[in-house]
């Protein structure tokens, strides 16, 4: 399991915007994600998204590749309602409106992995077990 964090600056002194615009958002259809010739490649298994002043954070939890996340996330009509109506709130303009450019966008915003940890799912379930969780 992955994580990546993808990173935009928005125009500051509109966090009740954009805001507004990820409170309703629509969630994926599936969490299933598929590779380039559309076979299933890993799954998205959550998402965070963080804002504080001119800087926006998702957080993305998932398995596999993420190019199979972006290509994912490219598609879905949450994901594209919430970028078209985030628009007018970037500080730079990025044309998400293709999986390529959805893509594109992607490994320009990703940041760089310095550390990850993720209990092992077997150990999780122990540790669940253990205290009545």
């Amino acid at each position: 399991m992955a994580y990546a964090a993808i990173t935009y600056r928005v125009r500051p002194g509109h966090e009740k915007e954009i805001n507004e615009i990820f409170s309703g958002f629509t969630r994926p259809e599936s969490p299933v994600l598929t590779d380039e010739d559309g076979k299933p490649s890993g799954l998205l298994l959550g998402t965070g998204l963080f804002l504080k002043d001119d800087v926006v954070v998702r957080v993305i939890h998932y398995e596999g590749s993420l190019e199979d996340v972006a290509r994912h996330m490219s598609v879905q009509e949450g994901v594209r309602e919430a970028e078209r109506r985030l628009l007018p709130y970037l500080a730079a303009p990025r044309d998400t409106s293709t999986p390529q450019g959805f893509l594109e966008h992607f490994g320009t915003a990703s940041m760089e992995t310095v550390q990850q940890f993720s209990l092992p799912p077997h150990v999780a379930d122990e540790l669940r077990r253990a205290t009545a969780l």
